[in-house]
């Protein structure tokens, strides 16, 4: 016996293979964001620690000037 996949909504599973075309739409989309979101807080730590670097190469840049 093969497990159904199943998507959970306000404490209430519902099977992925009883939902309407617009409802898997929906959810497509949802997941699609959620993994946008995902790639974009990558690229955020990524900006983060560049922003870091070059802050710390401004510093040295400077006071080594002094």
């Amino acid at each position: 016996m093969t497990q159904q996949e199943t998507i959970n909504i306000n404490n209430k599973d519902y099977k992925l293979e009883d939902l309407d075309d617009h409802a898997k739409s929906q959810l497509i989309s949802l997941r699609a964001c959620e993994q946008e979101i995902g790639r974009l807080k990558i690229q955020m730590a990524i900006a983060e620690t560049a922003k870091m670097a070059y802050t710390r190469a401004l510093i040295e840049a400077v006071e080594s000037e002094h």
